[in-house]
C-alpha cells in the first residue's frame, strides 16, 4: 500500500478491495493450504463454507488495521486466517442451532450432510485456529483470542436465552451483539495494530473502531431481514422472526405499538411464527422501527469513524473510514 499524493479520506468498496487485493489474495491462499485435512469429510464440509463467496471483512480488518498501524507482514496474514477460521467455525455452529438451510444464497452445511457432521467440522475449524495461534508463539495473542473465543461462545448461549422471549429489550440485544459479533470485529483490529508494533494507545483506538463497527454491522444486518429482497441477501428472508429473534427493528415496535399490537408482536415471538411477517413488517413500519435502527447503526458507524480521528492519514485508514460507511450502506 503506497500513500497518493491526494488522499482521499474516505474509499469506497471497490477502492478498498482494491487495495486490500494482494493481502486478500496471500491469506485466501494461507487459509486453503490450512484448511487441508486427510479426513474428507472435513476437506468437503470446509471448502463448502470457506468457498462460499463471503465478504471476508474480518480477515480485510486485521490486513487494514496493521497497514494503519504501520504496515503488515506474514503475522499479519495468519492472524487474519485465524480470524476467518473463528468466523466460519461459528457459522457452522450458528446453522445448527438455528437449523437454518441457506447461508450466501447455497444451501448450509447442515442442509447438505446433516448437523452432527457441520458440528465436528466447526470444531475443526476452531482447533486449526487455535493451531496457527500457537505458532505464532506470542502469548498476549493467545490471550486475546482466548478470551475473544470465550465471549463469543457466551454471546451463543446469551442469544439463546433470548429465543422465542418478547420480553428482550435494547440493551439486552446490544449485549448478544457485543458478544457475538462485535469482540471477533475489535480482535481482529486490535490485533492488526499489535503485529505492527503499534502502541497501547493505537491498539486501543483500532480496538474501538472494531468494536463500534461490528455493532453497526449487526444491526445494519438485522434491518435487512425486514428489509432486503431474498436474492440480494443471500438466506430467506424472516429467517430471524421464524427463529423467535427479537431484533432491533422488532423490539422497537414492541416497545412503541398500541397495546393489542404489543400483544399480537409478543404472541408471535413467543411462537416464531415465520408466516405472520406482513404483520410484522406494518407495526414495523408504522412505528419507524427500519429507521430508528438504521439511525442506531449509523450512530454506531459514526463512532467507529470517530476512533480513528487521531491516526494519520493513510490509504488504510481511508478504507477503515469507507468500510464503516459501508456497513450501514449495503443492501446484502
Amino acid at each position: 500500500m503506497t500513500i497518493a499524493e491526494d488522499l482521499p479520506t474516505v474509499l469506497d468498496l471497490l477502492q478498498i478491495q482494491s487495495l486490500a487485493a494482494p493481502d486478500m489474495a496471500a491469506v485466501d491462499a494461507l487459509i486453503r493450504r490450512r484448511l487441508a485435512s486427510d479426513v474428507v469429510l472435513i476437506n468437503q464440509i470446509a471448502d463448502h463454507i470457506i468457498s462460499a463467496g463471503g465478504k471476508r471483512l474480518r480477515p480485510m480488518l486485521v490486513m487494514l488495521a496493521g497497514h494503519a498501524a504501520g504496515g503488515s507482514g506474514p503475522e499479519h496474514h495468519q492472524l487474519a486466517a485465524i480470524i476467518e477460521f473463528i468466523h466460519t467455525s461459528t457459522l457452522l455452529h450458528d446453522d445448527v442451532v438455528d437449523e437454518s438451510d441457506l447461508r450466501r444464497g447455497r444451501s448450509t452445511a447442515n442442509a447438505l450432510w446433516g448437523n452432527a457432521p457441520s458440528v465436528l467440522v466447526g470444531d475443526f475449524l476452531y482447533s486449526r485456529s487455535f493451531q496457527l495461534m500457537v505458532e505464532l508463539d506470542r502469548m498476549e495473542v493467545m490471550q486475546i483470542l482466548a478470551d475473544t473465543t470465550n465471549r463469543i461462545a457466551e454471546g451463543e448461549v446469551l442469544q439463546l436465552l433470548h429465543v422465542h422471549n418478547p420480553d428482550t429489550d435494547e440493551a439486552a440485544y446490544l449485549r448478544v451483539i457485543e458478544r457475538k459479533t462485535a469482540v471477533l470485529f475489535a480482535a481482529g483490529t486490535r490485533l492488526g495494530a499489535l503485529a505492527s508494533g503499534a502502541d497501547a494507545q493505537v491498539q486501543q483506538q483500532l480496538y474501538d473502531y472494531g468494536m463500534q463497527l461490528g455493532f453497526a454491522f449487526q444491526i445494519a444486518d438485522d434491518v435487512l431481514d425486514y428489509a432486503a429482497e431474498a436474492a440480494d441477501l443471500g438466506k430467506n428472508l424472516g429467517d430471524d422472526l421464524a427463529e423467535g429473534k427479537a431484533t432491533l427493528p422488532l423490539i422497537h415496535a414492541m416497545a412503541h405499538s398500541d397495546a393489542a399490537t404489543r400483544q399480537r408482536l409478543r404472541a408471535i415471538v413467543e411462537q416464531g411464527d415465520g408466516t405472520a411477517m406482513p404483520e410484522v413488517l406494518a407495526a414495523i413500519h408504522a412505528t419507524g422501527g427500519l429507521d430508528y435502527s438504521r439511525q442506531r447503526a449509523a450512530e454506531y458507524a459514526a463512532a467507529a469513524e470517530q476512533a480513528l480521528a487521531s491516526l494519520p492519514a493513510s490509504p488504510a485508514v481511508a478504507a477503515l473510514r469507507g468500510l464503516a460507511r459501508y456497513a450501514v450502506q449495503r443492501t446484502h
